[in-house]
């Protein structure tokens, strides 16, 4: 049958690849001028179910309060009049139990596993390049104190089977001989070894192209408007080209989803958080790292992209609001060249921002909605390329009437 896939980020293109080897003809439409242009475009690049807690925990709310008197938070909380975010702020603040934390760890640490899983398919199968690095994770302390706290709360993913061990000061040099100048500055780190990392965009946009040259349609420059529905399916779609049909829809607009069918009584509890995204280009004068990693100190995440060092850090709830400045980069800056003094040049930087579709409980949505023939495959978050493939696959499994190999506990769509 034909589908149609609003979305050309990751969770729709992923889900396009899928459902196309299922032998569905596939249309996908986007706003944008190619494929991966706003959320996928230069995140992190670390596929991390070594990585994988919910933002929602018993210390959230705690940083977020002092977010509003100080600006140097990994959470932010700026106040903003949308009734939508508060709604979504206070379905947050119920999952910051502890009880809570664990059920949500354990959800979306599986489905990071599996996507990971099929994530190594899609790649074997496609022969894509996308500067895949398959060298694991550091995840660093900076303090003795939270060192033991971090190595108390892996133990949760172990216990799922995801495996991780630590490291004192001199095996973290062993590992990454680029932070051998900032020794002295590490009480320890956690190594996943499994983990990995890649160029986001580059994998989307070839995986989009490789969909066009099999016969597949995409839409580009071509924005949403709404859905039409009769007697409970959907029985076309207006944009701005014009009226589209298909015998089956899937939406994948990341913050843009529950904009889209809220009108039609479907409130998905996916709100936008903002993150920012440096870019630093690498020359063979460099020694940048060779593993990617997250200083959990600060929250900045950075990861070596071919011929480039990304850095990501912040969440900040602000509303859909991208706006940025060089200032807004300068704790990245600082903290690159305290752990990688000579990782890159960083007279050229390159900055970004972007909109992370993220529910309440981390792990996003996935499923049949109320209208026969809609699917929804959004609310992906932060972790968006660690678990796109897991989620494209599973509702690849669901169009076909097929069980699920990933329990999808959790991920329902709302009545």
């Amino acid at each position: 049958m034909k589908v149609l896939v609003l979305g050309a980020g990751l969770a729709g293109v992923t889900a396009a690849h899928f459902l196309a080897r299922d032998g569905h003809q596939v249309e996908v439409v986007d706003r944008q001028s190619q494929a991966a242009s706003e959320t996928s475009f230069a995140n992190a690049g670390m596929i991390t179910p070594g990585h994988a807690f919910p933002w929602g925990n018993p210390n959230a709310p705690k940083i977020l309060l002092r977010s509003l008197f100080k600006g140097d938070q990994a959470l932010r909380l700026k106040l903003v009049p949308d009734p939508q975010m508060w709604r979504w702020g206070l379905k947050f603040l119920a999952e910051c139990t502890s009880e809570r934390t664990r059920i949500n760890t354990e959800r979306k640490a599986r489905l990071c596993v599996y996507s990971q899983r099929k994530l190594r398919e899609v790649a074997d199968e496609t022969g894509i390049d996308y500067n895949a690095t398959r060298k694991g994770a550091l995840f660093l302390y900076r303090e003795a104190e939270a060192f033991e706290r971090g190595a108390v709360r892996m133990k949760i993913l172990q216990d799922l089977g995801i495996a991780l061990t630590t490291l004192d000061p001199a095996g973290v040099v062993a590992r990454e001989p680029a932070l051998a100048g900032a020794k002295d500055k590490i009480a320890g780190a956690i190594f996943a070894p499994n983990d990995e990392s890649g160029d986001s965009c580059l994998f989307t946009r070839r995986l989009a192209q490789r969909l066009e040259s099999q016969g597949h349609m995409f839409r580009y420059d071509t924005q949403v408007i709404r859905f039409r529905a009769e007697q409970g399916r959907i029985v076309g779609v207006e944009t701005s080209a014009g009226l589209l049909t298909a015998d089956a829809y899937v939406l994948a607009l990341a913050s843009e989803s529950p904009k889209l069918v809220r009108r039609m009584g479907i409130d998905l509890p996916v709100y936008p958080v903002k993150g920012y995204s440096l870019t630093l280009p690498i020359g063979p004068e460099h020694r940048p790292p060779e593993i990617c990693g997250v200083d959990e100190g600060y929250l900045v995440a950075f990861c070596k992209m071919g011929n480039e060092l990304r850095l990501t850090a912040t969440a900040e709830f602000s509303g859909f609001n991208t706006a940025h400045e060089p200032g807004d980069f300068d704790g990245m800056i600082r903290l690159v060249k305290d752990l990688f003094p000579n990782g890159a040049d960083f007279d050229h930087p390159k900055y970004w921002a972007c909109l992370r579709p993220m529910t309440p409980e981390g792990t996003p949505i996935v499923g049949r909605s109320r209208y026969e023939n809609l699917w929804i495959n959004t609310g992906h978050g932060h972790m968006g390329w660690t678990m796109s493939c897991g989620t494209a696959q599973a509702l690849s499994d669901l169009v076909a009437g097929r069980k699920p190999e990933l329990d999808l506990a959790g991920m329902e769509v709302p009545p």
